[in-house]
């Protein structure tokens, strides 16, 4: 016969992130072990300093402030309301309570045994990264006690996130603490003292035998088990465990769960038959976190200005510069860096309206040029276009007015971020922030009238992404233009003809075209004469055959490969191009401070020197395929 609370608990459970990845049966048996507790408004739950408890929490009702002290100041980090979880310490952690847990409201809370739900998490990397991310946003450990939560709205994102988990490898000690088997406890203790390390790690020439940390020393020696001058080898944990050089997150953290550990022993082949690398703490996983999107986007959800917003976009830069250094994916760093992009977007609207007060249609916010296609990884020019619902035409001035107002709040605020707004197409321009048939008309004469007197056609309004607002005007937008595309020539013969007149990337002598004067004399413009040819071309072959939904350069010439086999090669070579092209720049701009427009081919390393010039081989044989395709003596 069912318990029916314990049907009820699971029930509730099986609604909220990590539970709902579990089986009904699962919850059913969580439920059996859950105690409920009434907290009063005010009534703390554990404040800082206390022992650590034998349970978690969910809040099944109410709102709970969680706080930390710095510099004398108590600071809030986190509130979890109905469904969300906190006091992860007893997991990750084996000394004290860092954060206070306070009820704002009376609330109801759901308190889960550690024991019942720690074999859960061993099994289910999902939970697991988690339960891991929470604890490193609310516990007060992370280096920057970022807010976080790992529930982002979109799935690939989570996957992505996840995926790079898998391919980052850890910073860890590669200098750890070695001691014999017949030294004292005593003695391997002063060496960790005055080493400020957490273990010691037992060793017979350079082979691993057992481990001491500062959870043995409290256990049995602080607790009179052992006494100090024992030898070591009385309280050493053995066998140790043991992981390659390349142990990712993911990997590290799973290794620690599964085996109740809190340090792992870097070998040079991963067993513990072979010479001693470093050692990978619970501290280095809880940094890793420290800089993890996931965390960032959340925190970013919560910011109070547009100076918050600006210190954890630096952070994301540190998450980029620490990627392209451990060589994961190009594709896979763009793809994150879109969605921070759009978080800090999202938010620096809602602040302002927040301000502002509600706005008086439903409105849609758009990014275009690098941040549309999701590939601005350093800081540059921000681009945008707005569009709201039509109205009357006794409304119309006060509503651009009001719209006018919120877009160039925006601008101010994404300019403290970092992103430039000293550019022509930005939505705080009057002539970007228009009605939905304004913008219905605009597309129009772009596309039935490229290249006439009066008509300016900025290419970058074709790369658009739905930054924040109404998906119904956005689904408006893209009737205007797909439904165009199936009887503009004229249109993609501008585009192409556009796209040839980029300028040339070498010289008739097969050498750079450096800037001969200027601010930038004698470095290589890799924005325009490298990249932005190649963004050109995949935009107007991308519209072409009306691949929709994906702006991204990369993965249009991906996409083109697969509708045109003829071309396959040298899309997919273009793809790749583009991708070094990116690289170079964004190392360069991180190095540098800067946008990485401008680079000094000379100071790049033979090998980049090499990559770049291979990677414009290419440029040449798009340039055909889009002069035979779209006849582009029309325009030449």
């Amino acid at each position: 016969m069912n318990n029916s609370l314990a049907s009820h608990i699971a029930d509730f459970l099986s609604k909220y992130e990590p539970f709902s990845d579990l089986s009904t049966r699962d919850l059913y048996n969580i439920g059996l072990s859950v105690n409920v507790l009434s907290i009063d408004k005010n009534e703390t739950v554990f404040k800082i300093g206390d022992q650590l408890q034998n349970k978690f929490y969910i809040v099944a009702s109410g709102l709970i402030h969680i706080s930390l002290i710095t510099d004398a100041e108590e600071n809030l980090v986190d509130k979890p309301s109905t469904g969300e979880i906190f006091g992860l310490r007893p997991f990750f952690a084996k000394n004290n309570y860092a954060t206070t847990a306070k009820a704002i409201q009376d609330s109801i809370l759901y308190a889960i045994p550690v024991a019942t739900f720690k074999p859960f998490i061993a099994s289910n990397t999902k939970v697991l990264d988690f339960l891991l991310q929470n604890f490193s946003s609310s516990s007060g450990d992370s280096v920057d006690n970022s807010g976080n939560g790992f529930t982002n709205e979109g799935g690939k994102t989570y996957e992505t996130q996840k995926e790079i988990q898998f391919f980052q490898s850890l910073e860890y000690n590669k200098k750890p603490l070695l001691v014999g088997a017949n030294e004292t406890v005593q003695d391997v203790a002063q060496k960790m003292t005055d080493s400020l390390l957490g273990s010691a790690l037992i060793h017979e020439n350079n082979i691993p035998i057992g481990i001491v940390t500062d959870v043995d020393l409290r256990s049995k020696i602080a607790t009179g088990r052992f006494y100090i001058t024992a030898l070591v080898s009385k309280i050493m944990s053995a066998p140790v465990i043991t992981v390659p050089e390349n142990t990712s997150l993911a990997e590290a953290q799973l290794l620690m769960l599964q085996n109740n550990v809190t340090h792992l022993c870097v070998t040079a082949d991963g067993t513990d038959k072979s010479k001693i690398v470093g050692v990978i703490s619970q501290q280095d996983l809880i940094f890793a976190q420290a800089s993890n999107p996931g965390v960032l986007i959340k925190e970013i959800k919560r910011a109070p200005n547009a100076g918050e917003l600006h210190k954890i976009r630096l952070k994301f830069e540190d998450f980029i510069q620490n990627s392209l250094e451990k060589k994961i994916p190009l594709s896979h760093i763009n793809t994150l860096a879109g969605e921070v992009n759009n978080a800090l977007i999202k938010r620096a609207i809602e602040l302002t309206i927040l301000n502002l007060g509600s706005p008086p249609v439903h409105f849609s916010w758009f990014s275009i040029g690098s941040q549309g296609r999701k590939e601005q990884l350093v800081f540059s020019n921000q681009n945008s276009f707005l569009v709201y619902e039509d109205v009357a035409e006794d409304k119309s001035k006060i509503t651009k007015d009001y719209f006018i107002q919120l877009a160039t709040r925006v601008v101010a605020i994404l300019e403290i971020v970092g992103y430039n707004s000293e550019t022509p197409y930005i939505a705080s321009n009057p002539s970007w922030c228009k009605s939905v048939s304004e913008w219905v008309s605009q597309f129009n004469v772009w596309m039935n009238f490229p290249g006439d007197k009066n008509t300016v056609l900025p290419t970058l309004f074709f790369d658009y992404e739905l930054a924040y607002g109404s998906i119904e005007i956005e689904e408006t937008i893209n009737d205007t233009v797909f439904n165009k595309l199936q009887n503009t020539k004229k249109f993609f013969a501008y585009l192409g003809a556009e796209t040839l007149k980029k300028p040339a990337p070498l010289t008739f002598f097969k050498q750079f075209n450096i800037e001969e004067e200027g601010a930038h004399k004698n470095a290589f413009d890799i924005k325009n004469r490298a990249i932005l040819p190649l963004v050109d071309a995949a935009r107007v072959l991308g519209l072409s055959h009306r691949i929709k939904g994906n702006t991204n350069t990369f993965l249009r010439f991906k996409q083109l490969a697969m509708t045109e086999p003829k071309y396959a090669e040298t899309y997919l070579n273009a793809a790749e191009a583009f991708m070094v092209f990116s690289k170079i720049r964004t190392k360069e701009g991180l190095k540098n401070n800067s946008n990485g427009q401008f680079i000094m081919v000379e100071e790049l390393s033979k090998s980049d020197r090499e990559k770049l010039k291979n990677a414009l081989i290419p440029m040449k044989e798009l340039e055909e395929i889009i002069k035979n395709k779209f006849q582009l003596t029309y325009f030449m």
